[in-house]
């Protein structure tokens, strides 16, 4: 059974669409398909199973893998037959793996990342099940265009590898289940893993790019924190390590508060319509409200209606 993935299309493609004889030559097949053409070979003594979500958002290309212990080569061969030219991103998000290029080796634990270059030979492996977000884009749509220092380096905490990988996991998820809600973020997302592939490489991110992480690891942080209703500027700018000034500079006019408030009211959203029978004033203090009174007040400045009836407008979308 030959397997052909659209790049430009939603594919989920798993293994248990063959026997278990067929389970490691069909596997071969979806990851030239979804990625570029690779030999791999399975881990000895145990049963392959694997499966692919990819999720393409414009020119990057999001591959969620979980599959058995193996070994995949991209070779000098296989490269010269071909004319793909990607940066690639492992980010691991269970198990172990390595990455190899350029004479470096790449340890990768979960939250950690690594970059590869598919002009020049690599190797992945992974002695056990894995978990991983493969992050694929064209390198002309990147800033780097030398990628010989920067393959192959573990980039985890306290690296803006960290960030990236947070971000682009849940760029994965949320257009996973809605198609479009990422295309906007497309330029971000091709400035972030930029300014991550430029600080692999040894240098400093440019100040755009260094911008754009200092961002994205403020919108990371109150994310996390929304649901504490002390936080305030103060204490963002300094959980992230940057001047009030700075703060407002990459949130632009809307500010730290009014940024917050949009975030806490986007997650009432979401609880409300998800269960509905979760009591509203639980919903209130899950997103950071203080009174049950204060969040209906900003709920319904902020949609037009209050949290019951958006409730149950949800309730009778969904019949």
């Amino acid at each position: 059974m030959s397997r052909v993935v659209d790049r430009h299309r939603y594919a989920q493609l798993s293994t248990a669409e063959v026997g278990e004889r067929d389970a490691f030559a069909y596997w071969r097949e979806m990851i030239c398909a979804t990625f570029v053409r690779l030999v791999a070979e399975p881990v000895e003594g145990a049963r392959f199973t694997g499966s692919i979500e990819h999720v393409p958002v414009g020119d990057v290309e999001l591959s969620t893998v979980v599959a058995g212990g193996q070994h995949v080569r991209r070779t000098s061969g296989l490269i010269a037959e071909g004319t793909e030219e990607y940066l690639l991103a492992s980010i691991q998000v269970e198990g172990r793996g390595r990455v190899e290029q350029d004479g470096r080796i790449a340890e990768l634990s979960a939250g950690e990342m690594a970059f590869y270059d598919s002009t020049r030979p690599y190797a992945l492996h992974f002695d056990d099940p894995f978990h991983q977000l493969v992050v694929q884009v064209p390198k002309r749509e990147l800033w780097v265009r030398d990628t010989r220092g920067l393959t192959s380096r573990t980039l985890g905490t306290g690296t803006p590898g960290a960030v990236v990988a947070a971000f682009f996991r849940s760029l994965s998820d949320t257009v996973a289940t809605s198609p479009d809600g990422g295309v906007g973020l497309v330029p971000h997302a091709l400035g972030l893993l930029s300014a991550a592939a430029t600080y692999a490489g040894g240098s400093a991110p440019a100040h755009d790019a260094a911008e754009t992480l200092v961002r994205q690891r403020v919108l990371d942080f109150l994310r996390r924190n929304l649901f504490d209703p002390s936080l305030d500027a103060d204490a963002v700018a300094k959980a992230c390590n940057v001047s009030r000034r700075t703060l407002y500079r990459i949130l632009g006019d809307e500010g730290a508060a009014t940024r917050l408030r949009r975030m806490r009211i986007e997650r009432a959203r979401e609880l409300l319509a998800a269960d509905r029978s979760r009591p509203v004033g639980w919903v209130a203090t899950a997103c950071g409200f203080e009174t049950e009174s204060g969040f209906y007040r900003a709920f319904r400045a902020a949609t037009g209606e209050t949290p019951a009836e958006y409730r149950r407008r949800c309730g009778t979308a969904g019949q």
